[in-house]
């Protein structure tokens, strides 16, 4: 049987899968991998022992894995985003890559670039505003706060477009990624808008605009050597990975929504045209004639995963202690601004609130209260999808955090249901979908097929009232020590810098 390969390099570890041409798994593999925060705001991978030796050592053992008689038809690859990785004229990288809106460095210059095109131009554009998670900012950090790497860049890449990149010698990025780009991407028009682009990004060589389930090369003999791929082999573009999860799990259709669990939260509407809002992104789709309406978290599982380590305790304990605590973690409420928020209020500078603490109050509890907090930021950014104008006819769960007590707290609290496919293995599966479609195995209509639903998870009624209460004074929580919040910011800024 013919086989599709899929790998994705995510913020915390990096998953490959082997799968049939009709979505049969058949093998996966995980790497973890480090993810740096040299200081305060800023988050970075080293693109050569995380994102392409991750790559080789998830290859070769699924590889190693293929049953006799069968071989790999097509690859696919997908990653974190936008990032942006500066490498010079040989392609090696001249820095650690700077990650996407988890890494808050760039404000002063999301300010000008906000002053110079000015907020509204760039909205109507581009389908988002300047924020932490734009591109142009990033760029022009580099080039002010060091000059001497910026003056060696001659090209740049983000996860997927560097390892189609040293697989093929492309050099592409995808539709989707590019929409990320602000404001250097024409959401309409489909193109980069060229001016801007020279403004920001001075010197610097563009990719080729391509869609992530178009074949952009194949395996070079040299790639082949460094991978034990074969030579020849079908590589496509890919996309950003919550774009390829959300593939993996059939959003793709005008009104489908998927909340990605994961180290953030990420929520991806897809729509039939551009509904551009303040509070959101609104980007390319993962295929030609779709748009989407995108919200994401700073932090979700990186929340709990603090606590874990902070109490020394695992998954299963916590979650069990969670679980047999009454909604509301017997007063406490928290903000998960651990890392400043993304959508939909665009704060990198927000901070984490744990309201209501007593001595009473167990891991369990602050477990709980953290799975909630994020239930009340998904509810809070489909207010905003609402708004917007986003249809959410139907919400898909996904990711390695979709487990049953946090799915079903979000269902909770947003009133909700949530389908859960079979495979909910994230973006890897929809990376070898992509190169099905790509290498004309599969059409995109094909996925309900890979990955049917399996089960769904619903609200329950007698939770609506605690919840609907904590979740206005969520809503308060905010505003009421953003103030404060920001005080503490600069001084840790500042102490940072000492």
């Amino acid at each position: 049987m013919t086989l599709l390969l899929g790998i994705d390099i995510g913020t915390s570890s990096s998953k490959g899968v082997l799968t049939g041409t009709d979505g049969r798994l058949v093998a996966q593999a995980q790497r973890e991998h480090r993810t740096d925060t040299p200081r305060p705001g800023w988050v970075e991978h080293d693109a050569e022992t995380v994102w392409w030796r991750d790559f080789t050592e998830l290859t070769r053992e699924l590889l190693a894995r293929v049953p006799e008689g069968e071989s790999v038809a097509a690859l696919g690859v997908s990653g974190i985003g936008p990032c942006l990785l500066p490498v010079d004229r040989d392609g090696t990288p001249l820095r650690p890559a700077i990650l996407y809106g988890v890494d808050t460095r760039a404000g002063r210059q999301i300010d000008d670039q906000t002053r110079r095109y000015g907020a509204q131009r760039v909205l109507e554009r581009c389908g988002s505003p300047l924020s932490s998670q734009s591109l142009g900012p990033k760029i022009a950090w580099l080039r002010e706060e060091e000059p001497d790497t910026y003056r060696r860049a001659h090209r740049w890449y983000m996860a997927s477009s560097f390892l189609a990149h040293r697989l093929t010698g492309a050099y592409v990025l995808d539709h989707h990624s590019a929409s990320q780009c602000t404001p250097l991407y024409d959401l309409r028009r489909r193109e980069w808008i060229e001016e801007w682009c020279e403004e920001i990004g001075p010197g610097l060589q563009w990719p080729t605009l391509v869609w992530p389930s178009q074949t952009v090369g194949t395996v070079t003999p040299e790639a082949a050597l460094l991978t034990g791929l074969p030579a020849g082999l079908p590589v496509v573009a890919g996309t950003i990975d919550a774009w390829a999860e959300a593939t993996a799990v059939g959003a793709t259709r005008p009104g489908d929504l998927m909340l990605m669990y994961g180290t953030t939260m990420f929520l991806v509407n897809v729509l039939a045209e551009p509904r551009p809002d303040e509070r959101l992104w609104c980007t390319a789709g993962a295929f030609a004639g779709t748009y989407c309406l995108a919200g994401g978290m700073a932090t979700s599982g990186a929340v709990t995963g603090w606590l874990a380590d902070l109490t020394g305790s695992d998954y299963g304990t916590l979650t069990a202690e969670a679980a047999a605590l009454p909604p509301g973690a017997e007063g406490l409420l928290m903000l998960p601004y651990f890392a400043g928020e993304r959508t939909p209020v665009f704060d990198p500078d927000a901070r984490g609130v744990i309201a209501g603490l007593t001595l009473r109050h167990q891991r369990g509890h602050l477990y709980r209260a953290a799975l909630e907090a994020t239930a009340y930021g998904v509810r809070h950014n489909l207010a905003a999808f609402t708004e917007a104008g986003g249809a959410l006819d139907r919400v898909v769960a996904v990711g390695g955090g979709a487990r049953e007590l946090w799915t079903r707290i979000v269902s909770d609290v947003t009133g909700r249901t949530q389908h859960v496919p079979r495979h909910t293995i994230g973006a890897a599966y929809g990376d070898a979908f992509l190169a099905a479609v790509g290498a004309g195995l599969a059409r995109p209509e094909d996925i309900g097929d890979w990955n049917p639903i399996e089960h769904t998870v619903h609200p329950d009624p007698d939770h609506r009232e605690v919840y609907q209460q904590l979740y206005d004074h969520y809503l308060r929580l905010y505003p009421d020590t953003r103030e404060l919040a920001h005080t503490l910011a600069a001084r840790q800024h500042t102490d940072s810098q000492r």
